[in-house]
């Protein structure tokens, strides 16, 4: 880790490029690999001293045993044979699982009995020294001397039998769906991401703030929010209007004076306004969890309900969060390559032949960086050359980008991630801070683009002086008062100040070569879905 903090500046990032240390994980890579044997070596002990049979993760399977051990998880496949019987038993910490041998004349009756009644997706406790694997699969197999069912599984009613199922199906049992390999390897990847996550700004002098999921204000002035009431809605006629006293006269719209919170309240878009609170008093800071959208959009990149990272730097820049935000997505990808090996060669064969190299290159090759005017004059000269290939063929000053501008510029133009930097004003939201070089026509803000998905970060610096800000809350008819908290940041002791936010879902689909964010979260929520 030493490399990697040599790097960091308080209230800065410098690239870190290819020379990106890997130092750390490839310790923690070390430790994994010797877990198992370490634990291995231990475990007789602890059965020869308690009396107590050791319990492993089929993760750590990896090498024969000094005594039995005991695996618990669920059947996956069953094969009776004349002499013996396979069962491979999952228990959701790997993608392979392991080979369970139960030779019939070293078994007792009860485990006979009990191998007659399994089916695939039954819960089982089986017993037996790791040995050396007669098979090419796995380094070791079980072999068994006891196997004891836990749960049954009936097998014409489960509804997950041993044929691939479609991942439009899949999400109709999302209570079930965790026990497939496509979502347990997500499962897998998305937590090796948090904790990689949280691991960086860690040990980077990050403080961890958790910022409030209700709330009046809306970060980002768009209005798509859901609203949080106690009011009963089942009974409209019972509902208070709102009254202008002045006039005595009733006003639209409900008094919410009588619900919960005395006044209107939303979920959350985005955690950023509060976590500024804290870098205004305490430097760096980030916050990561749940956060609300009422977009009403089916399409494969947006969820209703999703998890948002949100750094916060004082006494920085846009460099500076664009320095952050690529030593931040180095850390983790790098985390995922190093750690989630198995399930990324199952994504790579199944979903995206290009993963693992697309991964590789983004831990080792620097991103690049180009101004919107820039990046609107290349892409009005490629449209130009045919413009029949585009579904948005209209690009000029002012266009927010598509999905597909965004992709061609990484993928075709860069041919890498790269930065977007200095948008125009007017498609941005009120809290980035005018760039005075060009009299506030563009906000100093960037999107980070990545291949095969497009934008994946958003940030800016943020708009420090008052009377900017008040100025432009006032353009966008946005109320002060709900702000007038955000605005005392300004008022007392302001500072330059920089961050950006991160979907996780999205980065999600990214690690995994996966299309559909709705794939990238336990159980998504999207118009017309809160199953579950």
């Amino acid at each position: 880790m030493a490399g990697v903090l040599a790097t960091i500046r308080r209230g800065g990032f410098r690239p870190m490029a290819a020379a990106f240390s890997h130092a750390s994980l490839s310790s923690q890579r070390y430790f994994q690999r010797s877990r198992a044997s370490v634990f291995m070596k231990a475990s007789s002990a602890v059965s020869s001293e308690t009396g107590i049979i050791p319990r492993i993760k089929t993760c750590d399977a990896s090498s024969p045993s000094e005594g039995p051990v005991v695996v618990k998880g669920w059947v996956r496949t069953v094969r009776k044979q004349k002499t013996l019987a396979f069962v491979e038993v999952n228990d959701g910490s790997n993608l392979g699982g392991i080979q369970c041998v139960l030779p019939f004349d070293q078994i007792d009756v009860d485990t006979r009995e009990e191998i007659n009644r399994l089916t695939t997706g039954c819960s089982v406790e089986v017993t037996g020294p790791l040995v050396k694997s007669q098979g090419g699969k796995q380094a070791v197999e079980l072999s068994a001397t006891s196997l004891r069912m836990l749960g049954s599984c009936p097998g014409e009613t489960y509804p997950l039998a041993k044929k691939r199922h479609s991942l439009e199906y899949l999400r109709t049992i999302a209570h079930l769906r965790p026990r497939t390999n496509t979502v347990a390897a997500v499962a897998r990847v998305r937590s090796t991401l948090a904790g990689a996550i949280h691991s960086f700004f860690q040990s980077s002098g990050f403080l961890y703030v958790q910022t409030p999921l209700i709330t009046a204000s809306d970060c980002e002035g768009a209005g798509e929010m859901f609203r949080v009431t106690t009011l009963n809605l089942d009974k409209l006629a019972d509902i208070k209007k709102a009254k202008d006293e002045e006039n005595d006269k009733e006003l639209e719209g409900a008094d919410y004076s009588e619900d919960f919170f005395a006044k209107p309240a939303y979920l959350t878009v985005s955690g950023q306004l509060a976590a500024e609170t804290h870098a205004c008093a305490l430097g760096d800071v980030y916050t990561f969890g749940p956060t609300f959208r009422a977009e009403n959009s089916q399409t494969t990149r947006h969820l209703a309900e999703f998890n948002m990272l949100e750094p916060e730097m004082a006494f920085a820049d846009l460099s500076s969060a664009m320095d952050n935000a690529e030593s931040m997505l180095k850390y983790v990808i790098n985390a995922v390559v190093e750690k989630c090996d198995e399930d990324l060669t199952f994504f790579n064969k199944f979903y995206d032949k290009k993963l693992k190299k697309r991964l590789t290159k983004v831990v080792n090759e620097p991103f690049a960086r180009c101004t919107y005017r820039d990046a609107i004059a290349y892409l009005q000269e490629e449209i130009a050359k045919d413009p029949s290939k585009w579904q948005f063929p209209d690009v000029e000053f002012g266009t927010d980008l598509a999905t597909e501008h965004e992709r061609w510029l990484a993928e075709e133009k860069f041919n890498s991630c790269v930065f977007i930097y200095n948008y125009p004003k007017s498609i941005k939201a009120f809290y980035m801070r005018e760039n005075d070089e060009d009299g506030g026509e563009t906000v100093n803000a960037m999107d980070l683009l990545v291949p095969g998905v497009g934008e994946l970060i958003g940030g800016s610096q943020r708009e420090e002086r008052l009377d900017v800000l008040e100025k432009k809350l006032e353009d966008l008819e946005l109320d002060a008062e709900d702000y007038w908290w955000y605005l005392d940041l300004r008022r007392f002791g302001s500072v330059p100040h920089a961050g950006y936010g991160l979907g996780f879902e999205r980065l999600v689909t990214y690690a995994c070569g996966i299309e559909n964010i709705r794939e990238a979260i336990a159980f998504p929520r999207y118009p017309g879905n809160a199953e579950f």
